[in-house]
C-alpha cells in the first residue's frame, strides 16, 4: 500500500453478532459492517475489548476479521486486533492480517501475568522487529500490563512498524506527556484514545482520532463529535460531549461490560444474539432496565430505535427435567436408546 498516511479519526471496534448456535453470524456481521460505514466511521476495529477478543477461538478472531475485510473491501482502514497467547502466535495473527490487506494491527501489552516495563518493552521490540504489518501500541492498564511513557517513547524510536498507540487509560495528562515524549522524533505517530468520555479534550491535546465503543451503536454522534472538534466548534462539541457521557455511562458501567454495548447495538436494529458469558437473572433484569434508559436516550437524539426481538421463553428446571424424560421415552419406545 503506497504512503497509507496516519491513522486518524474514528476507528469502531464492533461487536460480533452470533446466531442461535452461538456461532458468528456472517450475514448480520456483513449488514452491520456496511451500516458503519455509511454512517461515516473512517475505520473498523475487530478484535478489540467490546469485541470480545477473548472469547473467541483463534480461528474465530481470523474468520471475523477475513469476513470484515471481504465486506470493506477498502472503502475504510481495518486495524485489526492481533493479540494472542504469546509472540509468535501474534506474528502468525499479523501475517495473516497484512494478506488480508488491513491497514495495521493493534497488540494489547501482555495480560494475566503482570510484567515489568522492561519486559513489556521486549515483548513489543520482538513484535516491531518481525511484523510484515504497521503495529499499534494498546494501553489498557485495567485490563493488562501498562506501557509507560518511557516504554512508548523507546519502542517509537526503535521500531519504524509501531506506528501509534491506542490508550484505554482515559487520563489526559498521560497523554499529554505521551504526545510530548514521542512526537518531536516521530510526527506521524497515531495517538488514539479508547475513552468515550474523553474524547473531545483528548482531540483538543493533540490526540489524532479514537477507537470508541460508542461509536458501534451511534457511530452518527460519535462522528459528529469529532468533526466538531477538529473544526473547531467547540462550544457545539462539548454539548454533544456531554450527550455522548450520558448515553456511555449508563451503558458501560450499568451491566457488566460488554453486555450494556450488546443490548444497545441491538437496539438499532441489529440481532446480535446472546453472548458466550453466562448472565445472572440479576444481570437480565439490568439489562431489561438498560434498555428503557437507552431507548429515551436514543429519541432524544433522534435516532432510530428498533424493536427488540421476542424474548426466547425460559425454562424452568423440572420443565427441562420433563421434556428430557419424554425424549428418552420415545427414544426407548421406538428402540434407539
Amino acid at each position: 500500500m503506497a504512503d497509507p498516511g496516519k491513522l486518524r479519526g474514528i476507528f469502531t471496534p464492533n461487536m460480533v453478532p452470533l446466531d442461535a448456535q452461538g456461532k458468528i453470524n456472517e450475514p448480520e456481521l456483513r449488514r452491520y459492517v456496511d451500516w458503519l460505514i455509511d454512517r461515516g466511521v473512517h475505520g473498523l476495529y475487530p478484535n478489540g475489548s467490546t469485541s470480545e477478543f477473548t472469547r473467541f477461538t483463534p480461528e474465530e478472531r481470523r474468520r471475523i476479521v477475513a469476513i470484515m475485510a471481504d465486506q470493506t473491501a477498502g472503502r475504510v482502514p481495518i486495524l485489526a486486533g492481533a493479540a494472542e497467547a504469546n509472540v509468535r502466535e501474534t506474528l502468525a495473527a499479523c501475517e495473516y492480517y497484512h494478506s488480508l490487506g488491513c491497514r495495521a494491527v493493534a497488540i494489547v501489552a501482555p495480560y494475566y501475568y503482570k510484567l515489568s516495563p522492561d519486559n513489556v518493552y521486549a515483548y513489543f521490540q520482538e513484535i516491531g522487529r518481525n511484523t510484515p504489518i504497521d503495529v499499534t501500541l494498546y494501553n489498557i492498564p485495567m485490563f493488562a500490563s501498562p506501557i509507560d511513557v518511557p516504554t512508548i517513547q523507546r519502542l517509537s524510536e526503535e521500531c519504524e512498524r509501531i506506528i501509534g498507540i491506542k490508550d484505554s487509560s482515559g487520563d489526559v495528562a498521560q497523554m499529554i506527556r505521551m504526545i510530548e515524549a514521542v512526537r518531536p522524533n516521530r510526527p506521524e505517530f497515531s495517538f488514539l484514545t479508547g475513552w468515550d468520555v474523553v474524547l473531545m479534550p483528548m482531540l483538543l491535546v493533540g490526540c489524532d482520532g479514537g477507537t470508541n465503543a460508542s461509536s458501534g451503536v451511534v457511530p452518527e454522534v460519535t462522528r459528529r463529535l469529532y468533526d466538531l472538534t477538529i473544526a473547531g466548534q467547540l462550544a457545539e462539541a462539548r454539548r454533544i460531549q456531554a450527550d455522548l457521557i450520558e448515553f456511555f455511562d449508563p451503558t458501560l458501567y450499568s451491566a457488566d461490560f460488554p453486555e450494556g454495548f450488546r443490548v444497545a447495538v441491538q437496539m438499532r436494529g441489529f440481532r446480535m444474539g446472546v453472548g458466550r458469558q453466562p448472565l445472572s437473572e440479576r444481570h437480565r433484569t439490568i439489562l431489561r432496565d438498560l434498555e428503557k434508559t437507552l431507548g429515551a436516550w436514543l429519541r432524544k437524539q433522534g435516532l432510530d430505535v428498533a424493536s427488540p426481538p421476542a424474548p426466547l421463553p425460559t425454562l424452568d428446571p423440572e420443565q427441562i427435567r420433563a421434556i428430557v424424560e419424554s425424549v428418552v421415552a420415545e427414544l426407548q419406545h421406538r428402540g434407539a436408546v
